[in-house]
């Protein structure tokens, strides 16, 4: 078993926890809501070991959001205990017969609640709850997480993101009349991610509202211009167009994938790209003192992912990594990018909780879901920190848009002033071989002659001065010139809503959820032995197994 140094807050909350489940004793929850990156896992790890070694549990079961956390919690649970933990990601295990530790996919729950129910009556079990988010009551994963866990001797909930997005409440807590959990403040350990950034735990963040103008040309030649910043004013006959207020959204258009004349090529005068150039300009900086720090795009759907992932070839001449629910092995890619150096990962939701990416210091965000959980929860995957020696900010990319720039703004006053100054460039560059500093422009280490890879840095002209600027710069260093550009769509791209399949808007959590209930329900259904019904559900498209389960669940 290793030796584990705790850093102060996990010393703290693991000995408020003890307290409170065993010497109390005055309720089986305790709840630790710590900013993402902080070291939960760990923590709750240490937690389970010190009940374990007390005599007061026999077995340990965690539930997580997917199966790449799930895969991490089983190796740093036996880091720290020593014990295997079995995984489980199916519906159909026989977890009650395993008789080791488990960790299953929240999703999971749905088919194997008695299983489990079994597994917390015969034996002394404590439930480690991650991203309890994902447990509201009146949700199905919530309803069977209560019945399954009924019979825990103890429960530990895990949360950075307390607050779901719908407004139900997860299961095992209430909230009070300020929307904060209401658990005993003795049941409870709270680390903020501004003390977590005080006290080195997490990296400090810095939001590029990148702004935007768009043009969009409507068929009679006339344009309308759409910014961010501003109401898109209609005229009256424009009005009557249905649908078209709609599609001159600036967040719409931001999400619009642009093409140049041939359909295929991705347009690198686009907005999006222009996102993606300020990214690998702050990537290319961040890298001088972290060489294998990595970037990551989270795009609102497949066919956008696709799009941002081409247009980084084009940019980079490196393909990045893509992930989503509709390629082979996945998580496996996940874990790739994990352990080499490449510079992008793009995903749609696959990466935006839980997965522990500590290189991970660029976000380019263009999110499906618009709310404060999933925008916490994506902040998270780049504030990770690399030890004591990690000076380095993260940074998130994302459009000029009112709700985004509420969620940063309540970030930025959680750090304190000192923190929310941005890093100077640096000026000297660190050997990924030997860690010595060297020149910028230095094409071998100085000590022990590891060759950088040249990548010339890209500047741009000030249009007013001529200035040389960084790639990055929002305005012009010398004359102060703004370098916003406008960015010319057709009304046919910009009515362009996503990805259409079968004639429906196919997004990445439809996706998951349809491979989820698949196999559960087609099980069934084939048990049943009824031809008419096992020849139309033979026929289902991937995505609307998930619909179908919410159909069944209302009846």
């Amino acid at each position: 078993m290793t030796q584990i140094n705790l850093r102060p807050w996990q010393a703290q909350a693991i000995s408020k926890a003890i307290t409170w489940l065993v010497e109390t004793r005055v309720d089986r929850h305790f709840l630790i809501n710590a900013a993402p990156g902080a070291g939960k896992t760990i923590c709750a790890s240490v937690i389970a070991r010190r009940l374990i070694e007390a005599d007061e549990i026999d077995r340990v079961i965690v539930i997580a959001p997917r199966s790449e956390v799930v895969r991490q919690w089983a190796e740093e649970y036996k880091v720290v205990t020593g014990r295997s933990m079995t995984k489980v990601t199916g519906a159909h295990a026989e977890i009650e017969d395993y008789g080791t530790d488990l960790c299953a996919t929240w999703s999971a729950i749905q088919g194997l609640q008695d299983g489990f129910q079994q597994v917390c009556r015969a034996s002394r079990t404590l439930v480690i709850c991650d991203e309890h988010h994902h447990a509201a009551v009146e949700a199905a994963w919530g309803a069977k997480a209560d019945g399954a866990f009924t019979d825990a001797r103890y429960v530990l909930v895990l949360t950075g993101t307390p607050i779901r997005s719908d407004g139900q409440e997860p299961v095992w807590f209430g909230y009070d009349s300020l929307g904060r959990i209401d658990h005993p403040q003795e049941g409870t350990y709270t680390l903020s991610y501004g003390d977590a950034v005080d006290l080195g735990y997490c990296r400090p963040i810095t939001f590029h509202r990148h702004e935007g103008r768009f043009s969009v040309t409507l068929p009679d030649g006339d344009n309308i211009a759409v910014s961010g910043t501003a109401e898109t004013e209609l005229g009256t006959e424009l009005k009557r167009i249905k649908g078209l207020q709609q599609a001159l959204d600036f967040y719409k258009l931001a999400c619009t994938p642009k093409y140049l004349a041939d359909g295929e090529t991705p347009d690198v005068e686009s907005y999006q790209a222009s996102m993606l150039q300020w990214g690998i300009a702050k990537l290319n900086d961040i890298r001088h003192l972290i060489p294998n720090a990595g970037g990551l795009v989270i795009a609102p759907n497949i066919a956008v992912a696709e799009y941002m992932a081409a247009l980084l070839e084009q940019l980079e001449g490196e393909r990045p990594v893509l992930v989503h629910s509709q390629l082979a092995n996945a998580e496996a890619r996940i874990s790739s990018f994990k352990n080499t150096d490449k510079r992008w990962l793009v995903s749609v939701s696959m990466i935006s909780e839980g997965v522990d990416i500590k290189r991970l210091r660029i976000l380019v965000y263009l999110p499906y879901a618009q709310t404060e959980l999933a925008f916490r929860q994506a902040m998270g995957r780049v504030v990770r920190s690399l030890g004591d020696n990690d000076y380095s900010r993260a940074y998130v990319v994302m459009p000029t848009h009112r709700i985004l720039e509420e969620y940063a703004r309540r970030v930025e006053l959680e750090m304190s002033p000192a923190a929310r100054k941005d890093n100077p460039r640096p000026t000297t560059k660190t050997c990924p071989t030997c860690e010595a500093q060297n020149p910028l422009n230095a094409a071998h280490c100085s000590d022990c002659g590891h060759e950088f890879p040249s990548r010339p840095e890209k500047f741009k002209a000030c249009g007013e001065c001529g200035s040389l600027n960084p790639f990055s710069a929002d305005e012009c260093q010398v004359c102060g010139h703004s370098f916003r550009t406008d960015f010319q769509i057709t009304l046919n791209e910009a009515l362009r809503l996503g990805a259409i399949v079968r004639g429906m808007d196919l997004e990445e959590d439809e996706v998951r959820e349809g491979e989820d209930n698949k196999a559960e329900i087609l099980s069934d259904v084939l048990a049943s032995g009824d031809d008419a019904l096992i020849k139309v559900v033979k026929q289902l498209p991937e995505e609307s197994w998930g619909r179908l389960r919410r159909i069944l669940n209302r009846t």
